[in-house]
């Protein structure tokens, strides 16, 4: 069942595995107005389920609809340049999932010819319109956690094991832009060592420990896994006031705050050392939506208003980048590696 029909329309290229779940919701925002896939079979599943929708195996049937104004692509990543490039020609603002693309040259050049166009870009960085990422955001710029010394994302599963990307680039991104956003400030350096045991021929690391450094000496762990018994989706944020555990896992407590910290002693002596101080945990109550609804919303949004969206090409860009500092890394045995700016 679809919603009230929206004054913006979007099209979805690529409605395969991630892709069906932005038909979905985008349908029930009632913008959907176009699916364009090259497979028959996902092109008869969105047939069968929305017969309204305008369904193409071509991506110039979609270009050229002038009801269509903006474009979601979440087409395999190695194709997201070209797609993205087509769609921002044909004067259409696009949503392109994450990776934005697979090299840094490559994400400015599709930034800055999307800026010469006036369209707007926008990257499937789903988690930053999470509401407990909007909350965790909310209490650092307010304080409430003091100043931010250190995160620690994991990202763990025994599931789909990938043959064309490593672990760092398929899962990492979520957590490099979750810890940027959350920091306010674009990554410096990253040191990283994986593991390759599941295709070692191909050499694609199934696991991957990362660190990422940013200014003021903060940094953000980043582990990841697609060979790990769990299925582990946490952040935890360490203040000097307080901490934060961010569970996404948890079907009721996904946030947790600790009042937690280390203090210094007025005087220090040879017997004195850090005094530990232990309060109160608390989950605080927060009103659960689906992050990709809220994504889309601020898809159509920006696509009304013409500003830029949370999760613009820019940050999108700056995501990748760490994504290649880390592959630098692993491929130099885990010895750190400037982010290119």
């Amino acid at each position: 069942m679809t919603s009230q029909a929206s004054d913006v329309g979007v099209a979805v290229v690529g409605a395969g595995g991630w892709g069906r779940n932005h038909v979905r919701s985008l349908a029930g925002l009632g913008a959907l107005r176009a699916v364009c896939d090259l497979d028959p079979r996902a092109r008869a599943a969105c047939e069968a389920a929305f017969p309204d929708v305008q369904v193409e195996a071509e991506l110039h049937r979609v270009l050229a609809d002038p009801s269509i104004h903006a474009a979601v692509v979440a087409t395999n990543a190695p194709t997201h340049v070209e797609v993205t490039r087509r769609l921002l020609d044909a004067g259409k603002d696009v949503l392109v999932e994450k990776p934005l693309a697979l090299t840094s040259a490559d994400a400015r050049a599709l930034c800055e010819h999307a800026e010469s166009l006036g369209r707007v870009l926008m990257v499937g960085h789903l988690l930053l319109f999470h509401p407990v990422v909007q909350r965790l955001r909310a209490m650092i710029a307010a304080g409430e956690l003091g100043e931010i010394h250190y995160l620690v994302c994991r990202r763990l599963n025994l599931g789909v094991v990938r043959r064309d990307e490593n672990a760092w680039w398929s899962l990492a991104p979520h957590d490099l832009s979750i810890a940027s956003y959350l920091l306010g400030a674009e990554p410096e350096a990253v040191s990283a060592r994986g593991g390759t045991f599941l295709q070692r021929e191909r050499g694609v690391e199934d696991v991957v420990f990362g660190t990422v450094r940013y200014g003021g000496g903060r940094l953000a762990h980043v582990h990841v896994s697609w060979l790990d018994p769990h299925k582990v989706r946490m952040l935890t944020v360490v203040g000097s006031q307080k901490m934060a555990v961010f569970d996404d896992a948890s079907p009721d407590e996904k946030l947790r705050v600790y009042d937690k910290g280390v203090e210094p002693p007025a005087v220090v002596g040879y017997e004195e050392g850090v005094r530990v101080r232990t309060g109160d945990v608390v989950a605080p109550a927060i009103r659960m939506a689906e992050p990709l609804r809220l994504e889309h919303q601020a898809l159509l949004e920006a696509v009304r208003t013409r500003s830029a969206p949370l999760a613009s090409g820019r940050s999108g860009l700056a995501v990748v980048r760490a994504l290649e500092a880390g592959a630098r890394s692993l491929a130099a045995g885990g010895a750190e590696v400037e982010v290119e700016r």
